[in-house]
């Protein structure tokens, strides 16, 4: 009986230390058995309660890539971003008509031009670019719009805001676009590029970041107009030439709001860094085989990267797009598009 009572007593010691051990365990104290793994549970990010999606994405190589890469190298914790980037809008648009996309940059008439033949089927979320396009000349006298007429100008762009901004600036001039001036379009702005490197065409139009790309091999071509400087003046500065666009999917707009925010929120951080930290953003477009590093950074500061959303997005984008309409009613797709071409969060 002695003996039960002993065991007994031994028993309830143990059973107190163990709990004892358990409580200092539990409030980090001493006991604490050696997992060999670190955890620092302050650094953690909380983790969304939605499964992560694939957000497919698309960019014209040129000034929407550059501004994007910022996104495209970030890691969300919403989504998985699968990134390309393309050479010509067709190739862009018949990703987003087949689904193959879910947001892309694009020229801001093709947007609106996309929104009319899908009967809605896609909104503008954010304008991202401004002016870029500009005229070189390699030993041609062109010092202002007039000293167009009469030339022989290889342009690339067809189809594009590049199109029908250089129509409008040509007719505001007095310059006909079908009979005062031969315009010769190339199917990618990197063949226009290469024959102005070769001293193969004169006289050609371009947007950045080619034409730092050209004016950098060539010393020969230089810069004798910029057409959004010209576009202002042709519009009487009633509108800034609003050149570049991101585009949603309206379905996936509709079925993933937060996604589609954090990839906003995303996209104008990485807008600013483009315009602050042109190297940063070089190495990143050197990285994502968008372009040269070197090329890059010395073009950034002249590509008007922009992030602008809400009413001031919407009054930049209608009043350009109003311009080209009553210029061109086919540059935008035939009307100037609905109210819920506009995407709001």
């Amino acid at each position: 009986m002695k003996m039960k009572r002993i065991l007994t007593l031994l028993l309830a010691m143990v059973l107190v230390f163990s709990l004892t051990a358990c409580t200092k365990n539990s409030e980090g104290g001493e006991g604490q058995p050696d997992s060999g793994i670190t955890e620092d549970v302050s650094d953690q990010t909380e983790q969304p309660d939605h499964e992560m999606i694939d957000v497919r994405v698309v960019a014209l190589t040129g000034p929407t890539a550059l501004g994007m890469l910022g996104v495209i190298d970030s890691f969300d914790a919403y989504s998985l971003y699968q990134f390309e980037h393309k050479s010509a809008p067709d190739e862009v648009v018949a990703m987003l008509t087949s689904g193959a996309a879910d947001i892309a940059a694009l020229p801001t008439n093709v947007a609106a031009s996309l929104y009319n033949k899908t009967n809605g089927a896609v909104q503008i979320a954010a304008l991202n670019t401004l002016g870029v396009l500009y005229v070189l000349s390699n030993g041609g006298e062109v010092a202002s719009v007039a000293d167009l007429k009469g030339k022989q100008l290889a342009a690339s762009g067809q189809g594009s805001t590049a199109e029908y901004a250089l129509n409008y600036i040509l007719n505001q001039n007095g310059i006909d676009p079908q009979n005062g001036i031969t315009i010769d379009y190339k199917a990618e702005h990197a063949e226009l590029a290469t024959q102005m490197i070769s001293g193969g065409i004169k006289l050609g139009m371009l947007p950045e970041p080619f034409v730092t790309q050209v004016t950098a091999k060539n010393p020969e071509v230089k810069v004798v107009l910029d057409l959004a400087k010209e576009w202002e003046n042709a519009a009487d500065n009633k509108t800034a030439m609003a050149m570049g666009c991101i585009v949603v999917r309206k379905e996936f707009a509709e079925q993933h709001p937060v996604e589609l925010s954090h990839f906003l929120d995303e996209y104008k951080a990485s807008a600013a860094g483009a315009v602050s930290d042109p190297a940063a953003t070089a190495e990143l477009a050197e990285k994502y085989k968008v372009m040269d590093k070197a090329v890059a950074e010395k073009a950034l500061p002249k590509c008007n990267i922009v992030f602008m959303e809400g009413d001031e997005m919407k009054k930049t984008v209608t009043d350009f797009l109003t311009v080209l309409f009553e210029a061109n009613e086919k540059s935008i797709g035939g009307k100037m598009p609905g109210e819920d071409f506009f995407y709001e969060r």
